[in-house]
């Protein structure tokens, strides 16, 4: 089973997003803070980050740049509010596999899931 792991202040989001991966069929987790990803990703093998960009503290820009100083090998799609071309670039430059808008439509995050998570790193 693969597993997602959600990162993003919104903890109703994150509670919510969550349940709906698991009814799917995925292990799905959630913190609420950049700092707080690393230490999970530690502990628990995560095959997709579902990543905010604008957190306070460590941002979703922060995250990107320490998975990849650290040489983490884990699928990153961008889940933000704050959608714009400049900032959609900037997180593929990062690794990012791709960048869904805030709401989110669940069926076409769910295709997004399943490209990315088919899709070599």
């Amino acid at each position: 089973m693969e597993s997602i792991l959600i990162v993003d202040d919104d903890f109703n989001l994150c509670a919510i997003l969550k349940e709906e991966l698991i009814e799917v069929g995925y292990e799905a987790d959630f913190v609420n803070t950049g700092d707080d990803a690393f230490p999970y990703l530690e502990k628990h093998n995560v095959d997709l980050i579902l990543l905010d960009l604008k957190m306070p503290g460590k941002d979703g820009f922060d995250v990107l740049r320490e998975l990849n100083e650290k040489k983490i090998k884990v699928k990153v799609i961008v889940l933000t509010a704050y959608a714009d071309v400049k900032g959609a670039i900037e997180s593929a430059r990062m690794g990012a596999s791709d960048f869904i808008n805030k709401p989110y439509d669940f069926d076409e995050l769910l295709i997004t899931i399943r490209k990315v998570l088919q899709k070599d790193i």
